[in-house]
């Protein structure tokens, strides 16, 4: 059976999604951000070879929402689990119980993370020696895990949604003596200091940087300048 790439989302309903970005956006813009960053990263995803991309999403009765939202051959799967390390567990030990060789888990809030990242990730997983692979984020957590088995280890003792996720994880591989790969660092889009680099960040590239609605919607806002044409 392919790889399985897994993109995590809760479901972009105004008011309990990216509340962070609020201010500068109002609740309805930041919804609507949060559309646009899922559709333009899991069509992203769906460029990488040899993978079966997924939706891993909560709550669980959201699924008709996202499949009205999202035009693509997905597998879709409810979060099980009442804390993000037992769900990330969940996740692995259900695709891999379905017979997928390799998992790779990654955020829905890094819109313009290189896919070259997501297929290097898969590329580490090829090599026996190493028993996961992560992604640094910019603020000490991380955008992507993968593995070929369930690490519940890597999931335990950790002080989720804080600046020391990553230095624990990697203790708590040390600890239990799993070898890890780390992908270069890249960042998601959390607060109105993000959103800004986000903006930056599109402003040097030409035309939509690969993520169109993204880059629409933020044009939209009088946020990103309008899209320079390739000469």
């Amino acid at each position: 059976m392919p790889n399985a790439l897994v993109i995590v989302a809760k479901a972009p309903v105004v008011g309990q999604v990216k509340t962070r970005l609020c201010p500068p956006l109002s609740a309805a813009a930041a919804a609507e951000l949060f559309r646009c960053f899922l559709v333009d990263t899991i069509a992203r995803a769906c460029t990488v070879s040899d993978a079966q991309v997924c939706l891993a999403f909560t709550p669980a009765n959201s699924e008709a929402l996202f499949r009205a939202l999202l035009p693509f051959p997905l597998r879709y799967l409810p979060q099980r689990g009442n804390g993000l390390g037992e769900r990330l567990v969940n996740i692995f030990a259900d695709l891999l119980h379905q017979g997928f060789s390799k998992v790779v888990i990654m955020d829905s809030d890094s819109p313009t993370l290189p896919t070259a990242y997501l297929q290097e990730a898969f590329t580490s997983l090829s090599d026996l020696r190493n028993d996961a692979v992560f992604g640094p984020c910019s603020d000490d957590g991380y955008y992507l895990v993968g593995a070929r088995a369930v690490h519940h280890e890597l999931f335990e003792n950790i002080t989720w949604s804080t600046s020391s996720v990553l230095i624990e994880t990697l203790t708590q591989a040390q600890l239990h003596k799993l070898n890890l790969t780390l992908l270069p660092s890249w960042y998601d889009i959390d607060n109105g200091a993000d959103l800004y680099k986000l903006v930056a960040e599109l402003g040097q590239l030409d035309g939509n940087a690969g993520v169109p609605r993204t880059r629409a919607f933020l044009t939209q806002l009088g946020l990103c300048p309008v899209e320079r044409k390739s000469s």
